[in-house]
């Protein structure tokens, strides 16, 4: 099913990549609000983790079951399926009545982001008129850290000075939805041959012989880089509040943000620094990033958990692009699709598994001992893959 010329206007990639902002916020909405529900629902870190863990599973699930429907749907349907769950995400936690409904939330959210990871990327590039793909690219890479970023930090404003913190940004989010619903129906299809009736199959993980080389390098970069994220994401308000004794959720969410917006600018750098030098360069500012969030945590620093944020963000989103980039580049025309989604199922695992054994940690040795164990664990795996990439030039082009 081949796209159509395309159909883009000024306003049509840009409007794709809202619509694509606003799915990805609702599934960081919740984050500064996490601390809240403990105090209401009087459950443990753990369990936050585990709520957390459970978004990654639904984003793996859509990756294997519906990675390519939008390539025989159209991109339209699919968007406003993703929108859907998205809203059916946010009513969850504005009607939420304990723990499944938690679970249910970041399922759904868990499926929206699946959707939306491919779907709405298309949809920005193939909106793109002549000339503007560069623009295009960078657009699809700012909505959807940009949008991740900004989730916990409208949250975590309107949490800490408006009424209602656990219902009012999940309305202001459905609201939102609703706009980007209007915009992506009036956005133009550029699928223009689809099949009539829909047949959903799991697609099993496919890696090429020949890619083998620099698949294994590049998913373990994005494996160490998404755990940063997820850690972020999942525990830093808890970090922020029980660790340096900060109890502003506000700040609490723009410390998540800071390392989003961290990850775009590291994206959009890999033009400067160049294809070669970006996924083991990424992996030493990366470990950088980890020497200061563990800093952070032995001397109860919040700037340095900022500097952390911000170094290790940059860090993870210059070796993501330059991951993405040598998997694109080596496998064949053929199995791209399928090997790309095997990648993002690694950089998804990442996201979800260490984060998880945070909290199982904290049941035993506290949280900032975790915080210290993780951030070792990860800045072991990121400087090994570093020195092999710097070694082994083969292994990343």
């Amino acid at each position: 099913m081949s796209p159509s010329p395309r159909h883009g206007s000024r306003l049509g990639y840009p409007a794709a990549a809202a619509v694509f902002a606003v799915g990805m916020a609702g599934t960081t909405l919740p984050t500064p609000l996490y601390g809240l529900y403990r105090e209401e629902l009087g459950f443990s870190e753990l369990m936050v983790t585990v709520v957390f863990a459970v978004y990654a599973l639904g984003v793996i699930a859509a990756l294997l079951l519906a990675g390519n429907v939008s390539d025989e749907t159209g991109r339209r349907p699919v968007l406003l399926a993703a929108l859907g769950f998205s809203a059916a995400s946010a009513l969850s936690f504005l009607f939420e009545g304990g723990l499944p409904a938690l679970f249910a939330g970041r399922l759904l959210s868990g499926f929206a982001a699946g959707l939306l990871s491919g779907a709405a990327t298309v949809t920005v590039m193939e909106l793109a008129p002549p000339g503007r793909e560069a623009g295009a690219g960078l657009a699809a890479t700012a909505a959807n850290m940009g949008g991740l970023g900004c989730g916990p930090l409208l949250a975590g404003l309107l949490a800490e000075y408006a009424p209602s913190p656990l219902k009012l940004p999940f309305v202001v989010h459905l609201a939102l939805l609703a706009v980007a619903a209007v915009l992506t129906w009036l956005l133009p299809e550029t699928v223009t041959s689809r099949v009539r009736r829909l047949r959903l199959h799991p697609r099993g993980l496919a890696v090429p012989p020949q890619v083998r080389g620099v698949f294994a390098p590049s998913a373990l970069a994005a494996f160490a880089g998404f755990s940063l994220l997820g850690l972020f994401t999942a525990v830093a308000p808890a970090f922020v509040a029980e660790t340096l004794d900060v109890h502003n959720l506000a700040l609490a969410g723009l410390v998540v943000f800071s390392v989003f917006l961290a990850s775009t600018a590291g994206q959009a750098l890999m033009g400067r620094v160049g294809e070669q030098r970006a996924l083991p360069g990424g992996c030493f500012v990366l470990v950088a990033g980890l020497v200061l969030v563990a800093a952070s945590l032995l001397l109860a620093s919040l700037p340095l958990l900022v500097a952390g944020a911000l170094c290790g963000g940059l860090g993870q989103g210059l070796a993501f692009r330059g991951a993405v980039t040598a998997i694109g580049g080596a496998a064949p025309p053929e199995h791209r699709a399928a090997t790309v989604s095997a990648f993002f199922v690694v950089a998804y695992l990442g996201i979800s598994l260490p984060v998880v054994g945070v909290g199982a940690l904290t049941l035993w040795i506290g949280l900032r001992n975790a915080g210290l164990a993780f951030a070792g664990c990860v800045l072991v795996l990121a400087l090994g893959v570093g020195l092999y990439l710097a070694r082994r030039p083969s292994a990343r082009t």
